[in-house]
C-alpha cells in the first residue's frame, strides 16, 4: 500500500524533474535551496511551467484558453489527494509555506493575452503584463522564501521578476515576432524608426536597432537594481537561490546589450560553464 507520504513525495520528484529539464536557467538556483524549500518551489515552477506550455503551445487560440481556465478551476480545486503530481506538490506545498496562489491568476490572466496576441502602446503596458508573467513568479517565490517582512520585500521580489521578463523579451525578440508575437512599445518602436511587426520583416536602418536594444537593456537594468534590493532581505540559501537565477539573466542581459545585433539571428544564452560559476558565487555569498 503507497501511503501518503509516499505519493507526495513522488509528487514533488516529479515537479522538481520538470523544474531541471524545462527551467534550466532557474534550476542553477533552485537546487541551492535547502530540500523543503526546493521542493516547495519546484512545485510552483512545474504549475508555471504548465500554464507557459498552454500559453506557447500549438492549439488553436480557443482551446488554448479553455485550457486556461481549467488550470484556474484546478488551481482552486487542488488538493494533496490529487492524482497529478503537479496538483498534489503544490497544495502540499501551499500548507507548509504562505504561498500566495492567487498570483497564479495573474499568471494566467498574461497567457491568455498571450494568446489572444496582445501588444503593447507604452512601456507602463509593458510593465503591466510583465507584472502579470513573472512579477507573480517573484511573489510566489518570496511565499516559499518566507521573509521576516514580507511586506517591504514583495514590491522588490515583484521588481526583480520584472526584470527578468524583460530580459527574456529582448532574448526572444526575433522568435517571438515570428510566432506572432511582438511586445516591445510601439511608442518605442516609432521613436527609434522600428517596425517589428507581428509575423513580418524587421525593417530598421543604420544603428536604430542597437539604439533600441540598448535603451530597452537600460531601462531592465533600473528594475535589476530595485529588485537586487530583496536579496539583503532573505536567509542564506534563499538569497543564494535569487542571486544565482537573477546573475544569470542579469548577465544576459549585459550580453544582449554588448551585442544587440545578436538577437536578430539568434537566441541569445550564457553557455553551461558561466551559469555554474555564478550559482557557486552566490553560494559562497555574492550578490550582483
Amino acid at each position: 500500500m503507497v501511503t501518503e507520504a509516499a505519493s507526495i513525495a513522488d509528487a514533488y520528484r516529479e515537479c522538481e524533474r520538470i523544474t531541471r529539464q524545462q527551467a534550466r536557467n532557474f534550476y542553477y538556483g533552485i537546487r541551492l535551496l535547502q530540500p523543503p524549500k526546493r521542493r516547495a518551489l519546484s512545485a510552483v515552477y512545474a504549475f508555471a511551467r504548465r500554464v507557459d506550455d498552454v500559453g506557447d503551445g500549438e492549439l488553436p487560440a480557443e482551446e488554448k484558453l479553455q485550457q486556461l481556465k481549467q488550470a484556474r478551476h484546478a488551481l482552486q480545486h487542488m488538493s494533496v489527494d490529487s492524482s497529478d503530481p503537479v496538483l498534489a506538490a503544490l497544495a502540499d506545498a501551499s500548507s507548509r509555506f504562505p504561498i500566495p496562489l492567487p498570483a497564479f491568476a495573474e499568471l494566467i490572466s498574461g497567457c491568455e493575452a498571450d494568446v489572444r496576441g496582445q501588444q503593447y502602446d507604452t512601456f507602463a503596458e509593458l510593465v503591466g503584463y510583465c507584472r502579470c508573467v513573472a512579477g507573480s513568479i517573484g511573489r510566489l517565490s518570496l511565499g516559499v522564501f518566507a521573509p521576516e517582512d514580507s511586506k517591504t520585500a514583495e514590491p522588490h521580489a515583484d521588481s526583480l521578476g520584472v526584470a527578468l521578463q524583460l530580459t527574456n523579451i529582448l532574448r526572444d525578440v526575433r522568435e517571438d515576432q515570428r510566432n506572432g508575437r511582438v511586445y516591445l512599445p510601439r511608442q518605442d518602436l516609432a521613436v527609434f524608426d522600428v517596425e517589428l511587426s507581428p509575423s513580418g520583416e524587421l525593417i530598421t536602418s543604420g544603428d536604430s536597432w542597437e539604439r533600441l536594444i540598448r535603451f530597452q537593456a537600460a531601462r531592465a537594468e533600473c528594475w535589476y537594481e530595485e529588485g537586487f534590493r530583496l536579496l539583503p532581505m532573505l536567509d542564506r540559501r534563499s538569497r543564494a537561490c535569487t542571486a544565482a537565477m537573477a546573475g544569470i539573466y542579469h548577465q544576459l542581459l549585459q550580453r544582449i546589450a554588448a551585442k544587440p545585433h545578436a538577437v536578430i539571428q539568434r537566441r541569445a544564452a550564457l553557455p553551461g560553464w558561466r551559469k555554474a560559476v555564478v550559482a557557486v558565487r552566490a553560494l559562497a555569498g555574492w550578490q550582483p
